[in-house]
């Protein structure tokens, strides 16, 4: 198991805020990189943190509805994944979905219409923000029960592994996820028929409410596959080189001997659990370490390829710009999508006609006169 950027300074059952990482434990240097490769990196992640803001915008302007959780602070973690991934590969999320949608090939507006509830949302306004579902991409889901992707993940993997295909499942959750029965039944059964799914733990120190030393007697997650024997590792969530190079490698090793891995990647959440979430379960301090630029992925990223040369004040500009009018246009084709008829209500709730299909409406009777 690699453990190659361990937080220092949190033993478990402390309570206290992590020391950052050092430089070590970061990506090895620039200089193989294509500087557009980079830029587009820079942009990707930029893109999803004004997505958001615009999205907890959205929210406290009763736009959107539900519930309704953000990227902010994991924006390194979800483009580093993204790109890892092949376009012929399948992706499963928790809740906290918005940005994995957009970096798996969704567009933005249609991304945003279904945060609004809107006819020409990717689940046509009927799934909202924790349901984010195309096909085409191989995005297939979105979950809002804690652990409900890993047995419908596993289900992909064996579904691929079973016609003999070369593609790979990648199943992203939180820390949380690790505690429930879901997670044990779906690594076993994942290691037993030896599937090609590569399970990630994005861990930002806190179950909703409860830090992972609190809640967990093993708080090294990536650790937590070896009852299964499943090879681990960790990764410094808040460096997109380092994300994409460890999560490519995982991933290229699960489809060639064909088993599961493991990958932790721990940074920040800016924000609490959701966008509704004050987080005053978090001291003043551990909210200003989670926001500062040390942490921050964008400004750490924004640091080196300034440092390089590659990122200057103009390009900066023009990328801000650029992302910006982006996302304008996204909310205002939400704005503009009509909202779906209520007759169509159970048009997809089954992909085949299933007989007896209850399709009452709230107010229609139990039982037919």
């Amino acid at each position: 198991m690699a453990d190659t950027a361990k937080p220092k300074g949190r033993t478990a059952r402390s309570s206290g805020t992590r020391r950052r990482t050092t430089r070590k434990d970061a990506s090895p240097g620039l200089a193989n990189e294509k500087p557009d490769t980079l830029l587009d990196y820079y942009r990707q992640m930029l893109f999803v943190r004004r997505f958001e803001e615009r999205t907890a915008q959205a929210y406290t302007q009763a736009r959107i509805g539900g519930y309704c959780h953000l990227n902010l602070g994991e924006e390194a973690t979800v483009v580093g994944l993204m790109t890892a991934l092949q376009e012929r590969d399948y992706l499963f999320t928790n809740y906290r979905d918005h940005g994995y949608a957009i970096g798996k090939g969704m567009d933005p507006k249609r991304v945003m219409a279904e945060l609004y509830g809107r006819a020409d949302g990717v689940s046509k306004g009927w799934g909202g923000s924790m349901h984010m579902y195309d096909t085409e991409t191989r995005m297939l889901g979105g979950y809002g029960i804690v652990g409900g992707q890993l047995p419908l993940a596993a289900g992909a993997a064996l579904a691929v592994s079973y016609r003999g295909g070369d593609e790979v499942v990648m199943c992203q959750m939180g820390d949380g996820t690790t505690n429930i029965g879901a997670w044990h039944e779906t690594l076993n059964i994942a290691k037993l028929w030896n599937l090609p799914i590569v399970f990630v733990v994005v861990n930002n120190f806190t179950g909703m409410g409860t830090t992972v030393e609190m809640s967990s007697a093993e708080p090294d997650l990536y650790k937590r596959g070896a009852a299964f024997r499943i090879e681990g590792e960790r990764v410094d969530g808040r460096d997109v080189l380092a994300v994409r190079d460890t999560a490519s490698r995982l991933i290229e090793r699960a489809r060639e001997e064909q088993t599961p891995f493991l990958l932790e990647a721990w940074s920040y959440r800016m924000k609490g659990h959701s966008v509704v979430d004050p987080a005053k379960y978090r001291t003043d301090e551990q909210k200003d370490e989670a926001r500062s630029e040390e942490n921050d992925p964008i400004a750490l990223f924004d640091a080196r390829l300034t440092e390089e040369g590659i990122l200057t004040d103009e390009l900066r500009e023009e990328i801000a710009a650029s992302v910006k009018a982006e996302v304008t246009e996204a909310a205002e084709f939400a704005e503009n999508s009509p909202h779906p008829e209520v007759s169509t209500l159970f048009d997809y709730t089954y992909a085949t006609p299933v007989p007896n299909e209850s399709t009452r409406m709230p107010a229609d009777p139990v039982f037919a006169e």
